[in-house]
């Protein structure tokens, strides 16, 4: 029934509109796109230009050598990633220095964390690349635009048809290698169908530092889109994604049996409308987690599925005002098994969430525009709550400035919520049905000089509070669990940004200070208070090698707090990637050399991480 009401409502608003735009910008039937047009939720003609947004495409992950995504989030400023262990091990993503769950996970717009995990966070250790098509970074809370648990950012996975078809072959040794495919198919009936699959397999060193084997890890993607033009002005499209990974870990040093298979299965069907004064979109998602634990012997099983309905209209500028709005309900459910780890009974549970967003802009004048978002969240169990984004932008001559105050908020997990039935000992984890909501507060001020064309300078100052947070208290009614700590957490930061490029180069510097900290004092954890960082891109046409390119990129973490074993400073690391790549007459030929140093260091402490590796790829296209 609400389905249809939905629909009901977008076409009869759409209608009353009358004519329809014959030449709009997704309009693929007048020829082939090679670049995703994607926009942000909750937002309207004026009001996009002042969302941050950092959009690595197809082109760029290619040129990179990229075979997870964390080979591409590792030089974004801003990111701080901690894996434990090789590729494939369990990695937390720290957005300004927020909380690894404070980050949401999209998939072409639509929430996809896992509701099972402790907290909600997402596993980027378990994210090959090779069917990914677009990754878009939105840093600062987005709660207004994305909904609960954006508190530090959100990032974006497109899949959407890629239609230059390739084979690709990726190789360091027989146990380090991938092979990925797409082919893309335009039928006589109007549909453009489109598949991509790809296979990553990777033997290094032990996860954990001092261990005697070689941990490996599996991953296996299958990617389907399909799009058609129903009628002159309505488009339906779909999108079918899966991934499974199967990752050996190490408990210690001495203790180095266990695996973790996590699978993924993702369906999304949305409808498109296109009139003379307004854009009209209906997105159903379903998307299901199976991890599987093994706990030397016994298995530990967590599943989780989440069900959205996501309508969104955008209002063309009457004059000097855009707007738009929408609704989204989502339906999480989860169960639990611990048969090793806790030899806990098993949980289960379920909660659903209401939202409505709306946004307007206002164009004064050329040069300054005001913007409004805002999210109402009904949920489950923690009620109705709010979030908000005022921006103000104004261009003096070559400057331009960005006054920003936002809202985030996350509401408990399944597993904060539903974690456990029982508990046998102080070891066991507690459920807390009560928990309240996590809820921040940020002030942002931005500031961007254009020098010419070519060259700009950028400067972003934030603070953060986060009030009201989940943390984990191992005394917790008896036993442990989380529950919304008294002490609030703080996050400062500058991040800065020198940019230079034209047709051939992009040559960019950045560097960010920054400090994470509870209101006692106390530091967060794998945090530094200093990155900085090089990543030049350039095309050169030589007469003797011909056209060939140059992706170089450097990152330097600063010291950061960590257990090694108690909460000590522990070093800095230095990391850089070379990949080179060449037009040949059957292909591309590209060499990566990731660690170019060859490094040896621990994120977090006590996990080894990769070391120098060089591959060689081949794609041909077809």
């Amino acid at each position: 029934m609400l389905l249809r009401v939905i629909i009901f409502l977008i076409l009869s608003l759409s209608n009353s509109y009358g004519e329809n735009l014959k030449n709009c910008e997704w309009d693929n039937r007048k020829g082939v796109p090679c670049i995703v047009i994607s926009k942000t939720p909750n937002t309207s003609s004026f009001s996009e230009g002042s969302v941050s947004k950092i959009v690595i495409n197809r082109e760029q992950i290619e040129k990179s050598g990229a075979i997870d995504v964390i080979d591409v989030l590792n030089y974004i400023d801003g990111i701080d990633l901690k894996q434990n262990g090789q590729r494939g091990q369990l990695t937390s993503l720290f957005m300004r220095g927020t909380n690894s769950n404070h980050t949401l996970v999209l998939l072409n717009g639509i929430a996809i964390n896992d509701q099972s995990t402790t907290q909600g966070l997402h596993n980027f250790g378990q994210d090959f690349i090779q069917t990914i098509q677009q990754i878009e970074i939105y840093k600062g809370p987005s709660g207004a635009h994305f909904g609960p648990s954006a508190i530090g950012g959100a990032i974006n996975f497109v899949t959407a048809i890629d239609y230059v078809n390739k084979f690709s072959f990726s190789g360091h040794n027989s146990k380090n290698n991938s092979i990925d495919t797409n082919y893309t198919k335009i039928m006589d009936n109007g549909w453009h169908l489109n598949f991509k699959g790809s296979n990553s397999n990777n033997k290094t060193n032990s996860a954990r530092y001092g261990g005697k084997e070689n941990d490996s890890a599996k991953n296996y993607q299958v990617n389907i889109n399909a799009e058609k033009w129903v009628y002159d002005n309505i488009k339906i499209n779909s999108t079918v994604y899966a991934r499974r990974t199967k990752t050996n870990y190490d408990s210690s040093s001495s203790d180095e049996s266990g695996f973790a298979h996590d699978k993924m299965y993702v369906t999304q069907l949305g409808l498109n409308k296109l009139t003379k004064n307004s854009e009209n979109m209906l997105t159903l998602h379903h998307n299901h987690y199976n991890r599987e634990y093994d706990e030397g012997g016994y298995f530990d099983w967590y599943n989780s599925h989440s069900t959205v309905l996501k309508a969104e209209r955008r209002i063309k500028p009457i004059e000097k005002i855009s707007y738009g709005y929408g609704i989204e309900y989502k339906y999480d459910s989860g169960s639990f098994t611990n048969a090793g780890s806790w030899s806990s009974p098993a949980a289960r549970g379920n909660v659903d969430n209401f939202g409505f967003f709306a946004n307007s802009g206002y164009k004064f004048s050329n040069d300054t525009i005001l913007s409004f978002y805002g999210r109402g969240d009904n949920h489950k169990t923690t009620g109705f709550n709010s979030t908000y984004k005022v921006n103000l932008t104004k261009f003096f001559g070559k400057f331009k400035l960005g006054l920003t105050q936002s809202t985030g908020l996350r509401n408990p997990s399944l597993y904060e919520l539903y974690g456990s039935n029982g508990r046998t000992d102080a070891y066991k984890h507690v459920a807390n049905p009560d928990a309240d909501p996590e809820k921040s507060r940020t002030n942002e001020l931005k500031v961007k000089y254009s020098f010419n064309d070519s060259l700009s300078f950028e400067n972003t100052f934030y603070r953060s509070f986060i009030e009201d947070a989940l943390l984990y208290d191992s005394s917790f009614k008896g036993g442990s669990g989380y529950t919304n700590n008294k002490s609030d957490l703080k996050q400062d930061g500058i991040e800065s940004n020198i940019v230079f490029k034209n047709n051939n180069q992009k040559f960019s510097i950045y560097n960010t200070i920054s400090s994470s900290k509870q209101t006692d004092g106390s530091h967060q954890l794998n945090r530094p208070d200093s990155t900085y960082g090089v990543s030049y891109d350039v095309n050169i046409n030589n007469s003797f090698f011909g056209p060939f390119s140059i992706n170089y990129n450097y990152k330097h973490y600063g010291k950061s707090f960590d257990f090694a074993p108690t909460v000590t400073k522990v070093d800095s690391t230095d990391i850089m990637n070379l990949s080179l790549s060449k037009n040949i007459n059957i292909g591309v030929l590209s060499f990566n050399m990731s660690n170019l140093l060859d490094e040896a260091y621990q994120r977090p402490h006590g996990y080894t991480q990769n070391g120098r590796q060089i591959r060689f790829d081949f794609k041909s296209l077809f």
